[in-house]
């Protein structure tokens, strides 16, 4: 599961890196450098569909809320819930299942925690967790493979510009044997030769689309212990991604 990751770069930088052509609309919301992201938080996430109003899709950037919530959902509050979307049943459950075939995203971040259980014990009896930060070794942006859906809010009026809910999900496989030891799963990370096969909004063969997601290769990633502050969600600052001196495991 990732349940928390490191979101710091610039709209601008995300522009560069995944190759918008079109200028950053003026009402995009700016979010402030996050490294504390957590589930309902509002997150960028690159997608391609029509900008509204037209019938050309386009490459373009977004803020989607963390935490898919499907078009049939009667409560919205379900997507807490829905952070994560297993590649294994990605095709075949039906909250992801539309989704998967023609709403793909991807969601940028400088990296994601994981938290180690010890050996060592709380003072209740239970594994003290250490948190870690797994991050591209060459300092480069992670490109997490994710979809997103859009709800309807049915209490809201026709004509009300926030009567649509947009919400995102981040895709996970089993964890690589370096960071499996830490948790056994992670995020799936898109190459940039993935961009625009993932992007493309066309229906796809579900066989097609999950040979694209492929785990990360060994070594492209480095994790190390961070600041237990991260735990606190209230928490967050560049000092939550600071290593600290690796004493375990």
């Amino acid at each position: 599961m990732c349940g928390r990751y490191a979101s710091s770069m610039d709209p601008e930088d995300i522009v560069e890196e995944f190759e918008l052509h079109s200028a950053l609309p003026s009402d995009l919301p700016r979010i402030a450098p996050d490294y504390n992201v957590a589930p309902t938080k509002e997150v960028y996430a690159v997608l391609t569909r029509p900008p509204r109003g037209e019938e050309v899709a386009e490459r373009q950037l977004r803020v989607l809320t963390w935490g898919l919530v499907p078009s049939w959902a009667k409560d919205p509050k379900i997507g807490s819930r829905m952070i994560n979307a297993r590649m294994e049943t990605v095709a075949e459950k039906p909250a992801y299942r539309k989704a998967f075939e023609k709403r793909r995203a991807i969601l940028p971040a400088d990296g994601y925690f994981e938290w180690y259980a010890s050996e060592e014990l709380t003072a209740a009896g239970k594994p003290k967790k250490q948190p870690f930060f797994m991050r591209p070794r060459d300092g480069s942006m992670l490109a997490m493979a994710g979809l997103y859906e859009l709800w309807r809010d049915p209490t809201r009026a026709d004509d009300d510009p926030l009567r649509w809910k947009w919400t995102c999900t981040v895709i996970t496989t089993t964890a690589t044997d370096d960071l499996g030891r830490i948790h056994d799963r992670m995020p799936l990370m898109l190459p940039r030769d993935a961009y625009d096969a993932w992007l493309d909004p066309s229906p796809r063969k579900p066989a097609e689309l999950l040979e694209l997601l492929q785990p990360a290769a060994p070594g492209l990633l480095e994790a190390f212990p961070v600041s237990t502050l991260v735990s606190n969600v209230r928490n967050n600052g560049p000092e939550l991604v600071e290593p600290l001196p690796l004493e375990g495991p």
